[in-house]
């Protein structure tokens, strides 16, 4: 009977507008949940704190001058230095970040070159690579030479900050790197990482068995892309773009 149809689609719509709203309200609840869990470290004063995306954007927003290890490059206003595929360059930048006083020269030797014990040849490398660095850093801030190493001058009274990802050591590094919404090759991330391709792909395999990366194509032409992650909003909602930097 036709007057019988009509309440039971009426009823199989309600309900399927039920659901509809029931999945959107799980799915803005759990962005909400996202968007409060740690998005990245902030290293600043010696000191180490996580921060949620709304902290995250406000740093950036502020006076600061940025060191962002979650994209590997320099902020500082509207200025953008990218450094992503100068792992070295950007390893000295980080270790002058985390000392604003000054860092001496053997500290930074170490952190970019790995070198446990410095000769001459070092030295000669480190004023080559501060050279470098200096030039690129020109727009936004001084690096000056100390009795001992060197320091950052940054402009117009800011502070500096070292922002990092929110998990410690390569599965961090790589999950921001990827974060961006960009296919990478592994060896564009070995170089961004300035680690060897067979340490990114063990680090890649183990992301992937927890299903925090997927790979696409095979091959020369595999790419990696980030998976969403559970836990941490990391740097997905962070817009800049290191994949041409």
């Amino acid at each position: 009977c036709e007057s019988e149809i009509w309440p039971s689609c009426a009823r199989a719509r309600l309900l399927l507008f039920d659901r509809a709203f029931f999945n959107t309200l799980l799915e803005v609840e759990t962005a909400r949940q996202l968007a409060a869990r740690p998005a990245a470290r902030l290293v600043r004063g010696g000191q180490e704190t996580l921060l949620p995306l709304a902290e995250v954007e406000a740093l950036f927003a502020g006076p600061s001058l940025i060191v962002d290890g979650c994209r590997r490059a320099l902020r500082s206003g509207t200025h953008n230095v990218k450094l992503a595929k100068r792992p070295v360059l950007f390893a000295l930048l980080e270790s002058l970040a985390r000392h604003p006083a000054g860092a001496e020269r053997e500290v930074l030797i170490h952190a970019a070159f790995g070198a446990k014990r410095v000769n001459d040849t070092h030295r000669a490398r480190l004023r080559v690579e501060i050279g470098r660095l200096r030039k690129l850093l020109r727009p936004v801030c001084d690096l000056e030479a100390t009795q001992v190493g060197f320091r950052l001058l940054p402009r117009a009274g800011e502070d500096i900050a070292v922002l990092l990802p929110p998990l410690p050591g390569g599965a961090g590094a790589l999950q921001a790197l990827l974060a961006d919404g960009q296919p990478w090759s592994t060896s564009a991330l070995g170089l961004a990482l300035g680690e060897s391709q067979r340490n990114v792909q063990r680090a890649l395999a183990d992301l992937e068995a927890n299903e925090q990366v997927r790979s696409v194509g095979r091959g020369r032409a595999q790419r990696w892309v980030s998976a969403p992650l559970s836990g941490f909003t990391t740097t997905l909602l962070l817009p800049l773009n290191v994949a041409d930097g």
